[in-house]
Formats: structure tokens, C-alpha cells, sequence
């Protein structure tokens, strides 16, 4: 008998196109965040928010970690969006293409929780989801850390054998991998590195991707 996978999907930039609206927003809010609470100018309140992007996977964890920032309070000021049905792009098939993946389906995201449920219920998906495994579900430990990962694998009582990874980010399929779960890149690189086991442009293309696992 072939057991049904388990779906687990990063949300920005996989489930949707964040890079119009959704992260120019997230990151002006993010630099003025650091102006103010730093006392930096903009210029260095962003360029030490994208170095403790580039370094531990979030500018949250940087903060957390050199500046003893409040998580909570920093992910209130910075995912606040009173325009958000505007800015999410909703792709009108992706409900159909969801619901043709055998299986249960998890989204695993390093944003806050009250973001993601937000974004899921304006793509209208929301339904198809048994679970939103968030920032502060991974004790704010984001990917790529593996921490996330065996907190969610822990908190379903699933194998990483069980799993396939649908993400955006290579750095947070390699995690994905070398925990033993299959992985589908969602990019349009020429090429994937050798832990990507399927490579798709759009999430749209995942049933027929799914056959290649």
C-alpha cells in the first residue's frame, strides 16, 4: 500500500508572490523598526537588517540575539498591514492544484502566526491546511535552523521520511534533506543543487512533479 506523503509548504514566495508588495512592505517596516528602536540612520538600519538576514536566516534572530529584542513586540511592528487584501496575488488555481496532492498539508513559514492565517484565508486555502507551524512555534528559531524542523516533526509525530518540503528557499531544503525529507524547489534557476529532488518554476506545476518524487 503507498502511504500518502505529508505536505509541508513555506508560504511567502511559494504559496504566493510576495516580492511585489508583501516583502518591500516587510522590509521598510523591518529598516524603521531598527531606526528607531537602534538609533540608526536608514541606510544602517538596513543594511544590518539584511546582514542579519543573510547571516541567520531572519533579521529577527539577529536582533534576538545582539540586541535582546522582544520577538513578540518586534513581529507586531513589522507585519502590520492594513492594506493586506491588496497586496496578496491570488492565483486562481491553486486551490484546485492543492487538492489534487494526496496527503495532509502543513505550512511551515518563518513568519508570525496571525500574518500566515491571514494570507492562507485571502488565497482561499486556509481550509486545506491541517496545521500553520510559525515563528513562534519554533520558539523563534527560524529556518534553516533545524530546531524548526524537529519542533514541527515532534509536534505531528512524523518521520522526516514521511515528508516532502516545498520551498523557495534552497537553504531550507538542504535542512530539509539532510533530515531525511524529500524536497521540490519552486524557482526559476537554470539549475538545482544536488539536495533538491524535483524543481518547479510555480507551484502551479506540483501535480506533475509530485509523480517525480
Amino acid at each position: 500500500m503507498i502511504i500518502a506523503p505529508v505536505w509541508i509548504f513555506d508560504l511567502d514566495n511559494t504559496l504566493h508572490d510576495a516580492t511585489p508588495h508583501i516583502f518591500p512592505h516587510i522590509n521598510r517596516s523591518m529598516t524603521a523598526y531598527l531606526q528607531e528602536h537602534l538609533s540608526l540612520s536608514e541606510d544602517e538600519a538596513n543594511a544590518l537588517r539584511t546582514d542579519y538576514w543573510q547571516r541567520y536566516g531572519a533579521t529577527l534572530s539577529g536582533l534576538m540575539k545582539h540586541h535582546g529584542t522582544d520577538p513578540d513586540h518586534f513581529l507586531r511592528n513589522t507585519h502590520r498591514f492594513p492594506e493586506l487584501s491588496k497586496m496578496v496575488l491570488r492565483e486562481p488555481r491553486l486551490r484546485s492544484v492543492l487538492k489534487q496532492l494526496p496527503g495532509r498539508k502543513l505550512v511551515f513559514s518563518n513568519a508570525p502566526l496571525q500574518y500566515a492565517q491571514a494570507v492562507l484565508k485571502l488565497l482561499l486555502v486556509d481550509d486545506l491546511f491541517d496545521d500553520i507551524f510559525a515563528i513562534e512555534h519554533s520558539r523563534y528559531r527560524p529556518k534553516p535552523q533545524s530546531a524548526g524542523f524537529r519542533s514541527l516533526l515532534r509536534k505531528h509525530r512524523l518521520h522526516a521520511a514521511q515528508c516532502v518540503m516545498v520551498e523557495d528557499s534552497a537553504e531550507n531544503l538542504l535542512t530539509a534533506k539532510r533530515l531525511g525529507m524529500r524536497t521540490i524547489w519552486v524557482s526559476d534557476a537554470l539549475r538545482a543543487p544536488s539536495y533538491v529532488d524535483v524543481k518547479i518554476r510555480d507551484v502551479l506545476e506540483l501535480p506533475r512533479a509530485a509523480g517525480k518524487l
